[in-house]
């Protein structure tokens, strides 16, 4: 018989560096989960994407007992670090801050495809190219769809 399911918390933590302290500890101890045993079980799973920000969805069970699943890391910080900076424009439409060509934005489409609700790698394209203008970062050349 499956698990009775309580609650789902989602989390943003930085790849093996997981630890009691805010925001973790406060999340999960609300819900009744060991967090110790949670961050063990999430920095041993994550050792190779060390300092990389990481989505987590924690499914906690009725039971306290808890399963998680580790997304790919969001578009917007795969950009930052194609271009090496820290943060994005605070005026997108008027400072661009720097630029990637349409082979970075299809390597970030193609690690990040098996979490966005895209079916062809073009549309993932689209969708990161976005995130990008959106961030002030301007994607050279040509869409590659269009030549």
């Amino acid at each position: 018989m499956a698990k009775e399911i309580e609650t789902f918390v989602k989390l943003q933590v930085k790849g093996g560096q997981a630890n009691p302290a805010p925001p973790i500890g406060p999340a999960l101890g609300s819900k009744g989960v060991n967090i110790m045993e949670f961050c063990k079980r999430f920095n041993a799973q994550t050792q190779d994407k060390i300092g990389k920000t990481l989505p987590v969805i924690i499914t906690v069970y009725k039971d306290k007992s808890f399963d998680f699943v580790i997304k790919q890391p969001p578009v917007s910080v795969s950009i930052l670090e194609a271009i090496k900076k820290e943060s994005g424009s605070a005026v997108p439409n008027r400072n661009k801050i720097g630029a990637i060509t349409w082979d970075q934005v299809r390597r970030i489409a193609e690690e990040k495809m098996p979490d966005l609700n895209c079916f062809t790698l073009e549309s993932a394209m689209r969708m990161v190219a976005g995130t990008a203008r959106s961030m002030g970062v301007v994607v050279e050349g040509k869409e590659p769809w269009n030549s």
